[in-house]
């Protein structure tokens, strides 16, 4: 199946949707259906070194398929937003350069509409004292009165950043401090963009009992290969709680048990209710993306290669391929 190149308005497909929804099997057939390659939207998978808690895709699964955006960054370097969509960018441009078509593929959502709709991040005057201030409070378990100081400037995001999610929450105070307006109103605002690609978003959907099991399986599974081990490397090689890449789920509450403070036993609950927790949110951003989206329901009696052939239908239906 070959490409329709237009460097006025090029190709992009999009597979989305929660943790452990079968995202990584489903788009590397479809990158070899169609001669792409894939783009990570994952905001773990960036990390060397941390392979089992952030479910990275293996050489072997990959079957030859250029991934891009994986092991580009030590746990030590901050990873967010705008740093994600320059990379992408310029990834996607070199995919389309080469003639192929880039398939951007994670969970996290507002990765993925950083590059479908070029958002454009507004940069706030920069206030180190206060972000500071802001820093210094979450570290000494203030996070709560944090959460309720954005709930009362700007309640709709406090409905969709995690109480525990400080980095956001934190960037959401420091916008509105600078700007005196609610970073959701921006972000909605932003939405509404235009996207410079002609694209095929899909969002990948699971009975919710069988996506729970699913997320349980997977914690069972890191836990077999070894996170705990994967851990204790990365503290002895200079990790702490504090760095972004260890805000990661699986790796924030390994670090809580080798701290001392949990039992393994807690610490692996944890991880199972709390990607419980992040894979309810993560569908909740999709469906805010309207009607944008193709939704593929992953368990409704089709086969693999059913659902490919679906999707290799839309994607010409849509003028992605010929």
């Amino acid at each position: 199946m070959n490409a329709i190149i237009n460097r006025e308005k090029p190709p992009l497909i999009v597979i989305a949707g929660p943790t452990a929804v079968g995202k990584t099997s489903l788009s590397i057939r479809l990158a070899q259906e169609l001669g792409g390659e894939i783009i990570s939207a994952d905001s773990m998978q960036v990390y060397r070194g941390m392979d089992i808690g952030s479910a990275k895709v293996t050489p072997e699964e990959m079957q030859g398929v250029p991934h891009h955006l994986i092991n580009i960054l030590d746990p030590e370097e901050d990873f967010n937003v705008v740093r994600f969509q320059s990379l992408a960018k310029e990834a996607a441009q070199e995919i389309i350069h080469r003639g192929h078509i880039p398939v951007l593929v994670g969970g996290t959502g507002f990765y993925v509409q950083a590059l479908l709709r070029d958002i454009h991040f507004t940069e706030v005057e920069e206030d180190p004292e206060y972000r500071r201030s802001l820093e210094d409070r979450a570290a000494a378990g203030e996070g709560d009165k944090l959460y309720q100081e954005l709930t009362r400037v700007d309640p709709e995001s406090a409905r969709i950043i995690h109480a525990n999610n400080f980095k956001r929450i934190i960037r959401a105070l420091e916008f509105y401090h600078s700007t005196g307006e609610k970073i959701s109103e921006h972000n909605a605002a932003e939405r509404e963009r235009k996207s410079p690609y002609r694209f095929l978003y899909l969002v990948l959907n699971r009975d919710r009992a069988e996506l729970y099991r699913r997320i349980d399986r997977r914690v069972d599974q890191m836990m077999d290969d070894g996170l705990i081990y994967e851990v204790i490397r990365l503290r002895e090689a200079g990790c702490r709680s504090g760095m972004v890449s260890m805000q990661g789920l699986g790796y924030k509450q390994i670090m809580r048990y080798l701290d001392g403070d949990w039992t393994i036993g807690r610490a692996v609950a944890a991880i199972r209710q709390e990607t419980r927790h992040f894979a309810k949110r993560q569908l909740t951003w999709f469906r805010r993306e309207g009607d944008i989206c193709d939704w593929i329901q992953m368990d409704d009696g089709r086969t693999e290669e059913e659902i490919l052939q679906d999707i290799l239908a839309l994607a010409r239906e849509r003028g992605i391929t010929s």
